[in-house]
């Protein structure tokens, strides 16, 4: 079953991929609260299944992939508190959503990712970057505090003393230093947001159950002890040999023929 769409004419469903835009090309491509609420009502129907997808893939529609809040939109508040804290209250909805889906998210890191925007990036499965790529923490210098998962998620990928230079040191990273500190998972020379479609049409085109089943498994290891993970591997291992796209996959790796899943 696919959702109808027209509620949310930023987003686009294509090749299995569904694409949420996260800014605009005005406003310095800051993060869009139109954008935001699109992608919150697309997440939930994927949530749902009321959408057929088979991967996310986050974008800016202008030069940058997200430049962070729209910070003229806070100083122009009449309680700034209660605004900031509604905005931020939206992005995690969307966060814990992307979080929660079952299918890959890649997001398509051009250009600048600063603030709520670098959040955005580390809150999908593959990040893809290039030469162009730069990540700030920006925070600091507007004098306030991570937001969007950034202050959790980035000491697990590089540690807390890295994190903690990145986020208080507020200095640029480029895309080939993010990459080799695991903050992108991915570095093309080519063009970012070609490179990053390609890669979400091929996830889309993928395994799904085997897809959910790894993400569901890595979300579980962070608390789970060797031995509960291993059991845990088991179960799901066994459930999906006998599942539609197991099946498959077995059979055409015997057979020496490219798998063709979904078609269970």
């Amino acid at each position: 079953m696919t959702a109808d769409l027209t509620a949310t004419p930023l987003v686009t469903l294509t090749d299995g991929v569904l694409t949420l835009p996260v800014s605009l090309e005005g406003k310095g491509n800051s993060l869009d609260s139109d954008a935001v609420d699109q992608a919150a009502i697309a997440l939930r129907a994927l949530l749902d299944g009321e959408i057929d997808a088979g991967s996310v893939l986050l974008v800016g529609l202008g030069k940058n992939f997200c430049n962070g809040g729209n910070v003229p939109g806070f100083a122009a508040a009449e309680d700034r508190s209660e605004h900031v804290r509604e905005l931020a209250d939206r992005l995690h909805g969307v966060v814990r959503m992307l979080d929660e889906v079952t299918v890959p998210v890649v997001a398509a890191v051009a250009g600048w990712a600063a603030g709520a925007g670098a959040s955005l990036a580390m809150a999908a499965d593959f990040s893809v970057g290039g030469p162009d790529t730069r990540l700030l923490a920006a925070y600091p210098g507007i004098g306030l505090s991570p937001d969007g998962g950034m202050s959790w998620r980035l000491p697990r990928a590089v540690g807390q003393p890295a994190a903690r230079a990145f986020i208080l040191g507020n200095e640029p990273m480029d895309g080939e230093r993010a990459f080799q500190l695991g903050v992108l998972t991915t570095f093309v020379d080519g063009d970012v947001r070609e490179a990053a479609r390609s890669l979400a049409v091929r996830l889309a085109a993928g395994p799904r159950e085997s897809h959910a089943a790894a993400k569901a498994l890595l979300r579980a290891s962070e608390n789970a002890t060797l031995s509960d993970q291993l059991d845990a591997e088991r179960e799901s291992i066994a459930r999906l040999a006998v599942s539609p796209d197991g099946i498959e996959g077995v059979d055409a790796f015997v057979a020496k023929r490219r798998p063709e899943f979904g078609r269970g």
